[in-house]
């Protein structure tokens, strides 16, 4: 690991997110993952999603990364063929493995879904793994509070304070509140890959004589020139708030074809032999659906 000591780091690029149809139904601002930011190593995808009924991400399979669901309005229900179910509200967070295989649904509750999804990759030795779960409700969550900064600890450290959840892939995950003429250095080694997502207000980053402002639903990322992220409230009336991400690069190649990411494209036709054939991690995949897909069939007939 590099560490150039007490250097904030520089912003690279700055994408604003639009709005998109995605899933069945549903709305999201895209920033990782689209042409502008098709990958940030370790990371492949980030949406904003704002979901409402009957929109939402019905039966569909994943191999060979994480989702990271993190909901700040509504409730999503999770559930997948091997019996797991769960419903998730504001301020809870779903790390989701899915490894060799996992054929899930993920659908808004009454009142709609507002949140985050991470996708982050694995590395070669872990697509393989079995699936697996960290659910965390709210109150579990760690948070600090200091000078005039909240921060909300998802993954990784901020302030002191550190967070329960396990990466596989070593990640940051940090959801900050900066009241106005708050300011926050946060430490992020150098080497690792970073970047913010503003959900609202307005923020100034950089080091000083090289700063940048920029507003809601912007996705900052930062050149690795420095061992911190500095970034100041830039409203005087009212409080900002961003998600800052940081991760380990994996550095190895990355194979994708829609819901599976591998290392190369024949374990990306593996990936979908496995699952049309309901093997290595697929078993049956194709006797089970979710309620939700169930109810749907049953409204039709």
């Amino acid at each position: 690991m590099t560490v150039v000591s007490g250097q904030a780091r520089s912003v690279d690029k700055m994408v604003l997110s639009v709005e998109q149809a995605e899933g069945r139904g549903a709305r999201v601002r895209r920033s990782i993952g689209k042409s502008e930011l098709s990958t940030l190593d370790p990371f492949l995808l980030l949406d904003h999603f704002n979901v409402k009924p009957p929109g939402g991400f019905p039966d569909h399979p994943h191999r060979g990364f994480e989702t990271v669901t993190y909901m700040i309005n509504g409730s999503f229900t999770h559930e997948d063929f091997k019996k797991h179910k769960g419903t998730i509200g504001p301020g809870d967070l779903q790390w989701m493995t899915a490894g060799r295989g996992v054929l899930h649904s993920e659908i808004p509750g009454p009142e709609g879904g507002e949140g985050l999804q991470l996708w982050v990759n694995l590395a070669a030795k872990d697509k393989m793994v079995p699936a697996d779960y960290q659910e965390l409700r709210k109150p579990s969550i760690p948070v600090a509070k200091q000078n005039g900064v909240t921060a909300t600890v998802i993954a990784g450290e901020c302030l002191g304070i550190k967070s329960p959840v396990k990466t596989r892939t070593p990640t940051m995950y940090l959801d900050l509140t900066l009241e106005p003429g708050a300011k926050l250095s946060q430490p992020v080694p150098s080497d690792w890959t970073a970047f913010v997502y503003i959900w609202s207000g307005k923020f100034t980053f950089g080091p000083e004589g090289d700063q940048k402002t920029n507003e809601v639903f912007y996705t900052v990322t930062f050149k690795k020139n420095g061992d911190s992220i500095f970034m100041a409230n830039a409203l005087e009336d009212c409080p900002s708030r961003l998600i800052l991400i940081a991760g380990q690069p994996l550095n190895e190649p990355i194979a994708r074809h829609g819901p599976f990411v591998m290392n190369t494209q024949e374990e990306i036709s593996q990936a979908i032999r496995d699952y049309q054939a309901g093997e290595n991690g697929f078993e049956n995949a194709h006797s089970w659906q979710s309620e939700h897909t169930r109810k749907q069939s049953f409204l039709k007939h």
